[in-house]
């Protein structure tokens, strides 16, 4: 019944994106250091990231000194001009700003806000000159703050925009520069003689209004080459976004051709139909461009059949196996059965990193498994994605299917150590006991006096409790820079007794060699979550690893989307449960309470999971994608596969990384509510087109 509303817990964008965090923040820190020697053929080897020596082992820092804390004076009249600064800047009121920055002034913790959004606004504002002066000024004050290197990057650009490429360059540099940034200084280097090379504009662009106006500049001057530039718009047109494609068109086509281009794009098969041998390279390219867009019509298979009769001896191989992979892709992303066919048919053309991870899930797919053919897809990769431990791990199962077992070990002892989903599936391949890290000394309370002490972070609390999170979140960020392990215990002690709890898991998720899970995995709430699951028979420790996932624990979290609390309900799915379990007198402006939203929310959990056979696997899903999707997905299937496929290959990249990190996080705190081994391979059970089988009760 529930299953077939199409209702969802929470929502996000569901279109596939070329970057996939494997992990999201999950942990990614190995308990002890792999002694494998060289490793086996195949993908290019390495210790698992972030691997270090066991928390015992970690270097004990000298206890500081910290004076007792005394919180600065701020003047009411100041921290009011800061609020209504703000609530300038939300209703556009820019006028407003310069007249409050004076007064915002004598705030000496958020004082220099006003004048920041001030300076801001003028350097986005193309028909404004760059307040060169202003902008030293205010710099001069705020050194090594946030606000410092945020508006370094903002008078970067700026002069770019501005045509002042040596004032661009004299800028101090900025840490982890944005796309834009860096797609501004190469077009600064460019200009000033230091001219672009080909590989860095491919590596650095992405679509947006800097990185368009460096791709121009470039390509008038002859940087790339017609492959290059033939690259970077197939590389485009696998993404889909038809704005993007036509506008990467118009760099890489001349006025006739894009006439062409948009006759194509518009209907593809109409323009093929009419269209002579290709003879000339840029009619190849537009002749191909038609046949992959073929592969997002309704009927692929009609158009696959016609891409091999009337095109498969007339284009070049290189370029028609280009096509087979973007069928592939199509195909598996509508997660069909015949995309490893059309997979198989791209040779070792190069492709994005995104559809090489495709090949992979498609052949994941078959029945049965052909695991040679898994290994040949993960040797497309490039060493570095073919390196990271989703694909180590699927590399392993691969060679131990084929009977190379000593191999597969190596493969899966290089990541045994990553907490994270595919760390722990490997220590399980190795008939590892799950257990939990050796837990770390008390954190001294002298290194939360630091951290309370911190001029960053006592900016950022005073964003927190003004509900200012997106201000809050990277001035905490920023304040974490060049912390030591302990440091950053401390800090994430000091947002545990602020009761900021997303800080303290993604604070503690930063140390390097001390895994403590007193943080990464708090339970807040004094077990009263556990309480609204067990009333129900719902397990707490899988209701834990959802909300960990969904809010890190802030009950007044919204998604862009518009789900709200710490379960991330959206208005529909609560309005639903609300009435099918009697709840009188539900409003939405309720859904934000901490009562009412676990028990709508665990309400829902147990409601999906129940839908979708006691499969916290489909179920967790379910509740990201709405519980209808992974029924669908699972009729898809040709055979049982292990849940970890099923994962796997999940087709939209929030849903994918979600279930993982669910499921995962789940494992984590089911060991430390009972202190017993928890299996991650069987909350995953086995799917199969019909029903589904779980060890999980």
């Amino acid at each position: 019944m529930v299953a077939s509303l199409g209702l969802s817990a929470c929502a996000g964008a569901q279109a596939p994106s070329a970057a996939e965090e494997q992990a999201g923040e999950a942990p990614s820190v190995a308990l002890t250091a792999s002694p494998s020697a060289a490793a086996p053929a195949g993908p290019p080897q390495g210790a698992a990231k972030g691997q270090v020596v066991a928390a015992a082992a970690a270097t004990r820092e000298a206890v500081p000194h910290v004076a007792a804390y005394v919180p600065p004076t701020v003047p009411a009249a100041a921290r009011q001009a800061v609020q209504d600064a703000y609530d300038a800047v939300q209703k556009r009121r820019w006028a407003d700003l310069d007249q409050l920055a004076p007064t915002a002034a004598a705030d000496p913790v958020l004082g220099m806000y006003p004048q920041y959004w001030a300076l801001r606004r003028r350097l986005q504002d193309p028909t404004q000159p760059v307040p060169d002066a202003a902008v030293r000024q205010f710099l001069g004050k705020a050194q090594d703050t946030y606000l410092d290197e945020r508006l370094r990057a903002d008078w970067i650009v700026a002069s770019v925009r501005a045509s002042n490429y040596t004032q661009a360059l004299r800028i101090a540099p900025v840490r982890d520069p944005s796309s834009a940034v860096q797609c501004a200084l190469l077009l600064a280097r460019h200009m000033t003689a230091k001219h672009a090379r080909a590989a860095e504009v491919q590596e650095i662009f992405k679509p947006n209004a800097d990185c368009w106006g460096m791709l121009d500049q470039v390509n008038a001057d002859h940087v790339l080459s017609r492959k290059e530039l033939n690259g970077l718009l197939r590389d485009t047109l696998e993404s889909g976004k038809v704005s993007d494609i036509n506008r990467m068109a118009s760099v890489v086509f001349d006025d006739s051709a894009m006439v062409q281009f948009a006759a194509l794009m518009k209907n593809p098969r109409k323009w093929l139909d009419a269209r002579p041998q290709p003879k000339a390279a840029v009619d190849v390219e537009l002749v191909t461009a038609a046949l992959a867009r073929l592969a997002r019509g309704d009927d692929r298979a009609e158009a696959a059949q016609y891409v091999q009769s009337q095109w498969a001896s007339r284009v070049p191989k290189a370029d028609i196996q280009w096509v087979w992979g973007q069928f592939g892709l199509a195909a598996a992303l509508a997660v069909e059965p015949d995309a490893a066919r059309w997979y198989r048919q791209s040779g070792f053309v190069p492709m994005t990193d995104f559809n090489h991870a495709w090949e992979v899930r498609a052949e994941l797919r078959v029945s049965p498994i052909q695991w040679d053919r898994v290994a040949a897809a993960i040797r497309k990769m490039s060493g570095a994605q073919a390196d990271e431990p989703v694909w180590r791990y699927w590399y392993g199962r691969a060679l131990a299917a084929q009977g190379n077992e000593q191999a597969a070990r190596q493969y899966f002892e290089s990541i045994s150590g990553d907490l994270g989903f595919y760390g722990q599936l490997a220590s399980e391949e190795l008939g590892h006991t799950p257990r939990l890290p050796a837990e770390p000394a008390p954190v001294d309370p002298a290194w939360v006096a630091q951290a309370r002490a911190n001029p960053g972070l006592e900016r950022a609390v005073a964003l927190f409790d003004l509900g200012w999170r997106r201000e809050a979140v990277p001035e905490w960020n920023f304040a974490l820079r060049g912390m030591s392990d302990t440091q950053l215990r401390g800090a994430a002690e000091f947002a545990r007794q602020q009761q900021i709890y997303d800080r303290v898991v993604n604070t503690s998720l930063q140390t390097r060699q001390v895994v403590d899970f007193s943080q990464r995995f708090i339970a807040p709430f004094e077990g009263r979550v556990a309480a609204k699951a067990r009333q129900i028979d719902l397990d707490p420790a899988w209701v834990y690893g959802l909300i960990r996932q969904e809010s890190r624990f802030i009950m007044d979290a919204r998604s862009h989307v518009g789900a709200s609390g710490l379960m991330q309900l959206m208005p529909s799915t609560a309005k639903y449960v609300a009435r099918k379990i009697g709840l009188k007198g539900f409003t939405p402006g309720q859904v934000n309470d901490f009562d009412t939203n676990t028990v709508l929310g665990t309400r829902y959990m147990d409601m999906v999971l129940q839908g979708l056979d006691g499969s916290q696997l489909l179920a967790t899903a379910g509740y990201n994608a709405g519980p209808g999707r992974p029924k669908r997905w699972r009729a898809q299937l040709q055979a049982p596969v292990e849940g970890a496929i099923f994962a796997e290959t999940i087709p939209f990249t929030e849903t994918r990384l979600y279930v993982k990190n669910v499921l995962s996080n789940a494992v984590w705190y089911s060991m430390l509510f009972s202190g017993k081994p928890d299996s991650l391979k069987a909350r995953l059970g086995t799917v199969s087109p019909d029903t589904v089988k779980t060890a999980m009760p």
